[in-house]
């Protein structure tokens, strides 16, 4: 297995708009300038490869990212956050609410939410999918909160739980080993990723 670092990344700050369907949204101002931020990071310098969900705020966030690297983007569709179509847009404190039992009750479908194991089983094997072609240089993946912390429970040996999702505001990394998938750090704001 070659060498090099696995990093997930989150969007950042989105354009709220319960007219229109979640994964159609795109960056907000914020979360667009944030990502821009990024374009020097030393951390990128190996990055050979970018591969992000097909929602709009994932494949913002990517381009930025990857333009001035010279990376095209790879768009992997099951990469996407989990299935929450059922409700569709819930306002900020009946989300927490039901985000908190989707996480909590792991083998339910918390209100037709797609099942959080089933979610976690997704995005790993997108993943791993990805990591098996065993090419040279660093791997970006860029999705989403709630995959990326299902993922990382995944690879840290945590059981499903709430507790080791990202910080608000989305725009949150997390960085595994290639070889091992041991866990080099937990989530840290992308403007504070050192390795």
């Amino acid at each position: 297995m070659t060498a090099g670092i696995v990093r997930y990344l989150t969007h950042p700050q989105v354009q709220i708009d319960p007219d229109v369907p979640v994964p159609q949204w795109g960056l907000s101002p914020v979360g667009r300038a944030r990502t821009e931020t990024l374009v020097q990071a030393p951390w990128l310098a190996n990055t050979t490869q970018i591969i992000s969900s097909g929602e709009r705020k994932a494949v913002e966030t990517a381009g930025i990212i990857a333009g001035p690297l010279g990376i095209m983007i790879e768009i992997r569709a099951a990469m996407h956050e989990n299935d929450r179509s059922a409700t569709g847009f819930l306002k900020p404190a009946e989300f927490e609410q039901v985000a908190d039992r989707f996480f909590a009750e792991p083998h339910l479908s918390v209100r037709g939410w797609e099942r959080a194991v089933d979610a976690q089983a997704r995005i790993v094997r997108e993943v791993e999918a990805v990591l098996a072609r065993d090419r040279h240089g660093d791997v970006l993946f860029v999705g989403h909160g709630a995959v990326g912390t299902l993922l990382l429970c995944h690879y840290a040996g945590h059981p499903i739980n709430r507790v080791h999702d990202q910080p608000a505001g989305g725009g949150h990394c997390f960085a595994l080993a290639r070889q091992d998938r041991s866990i080099l750090h937990a989530w840290c704001r992308m403007e504070e990723i050192a390795s």
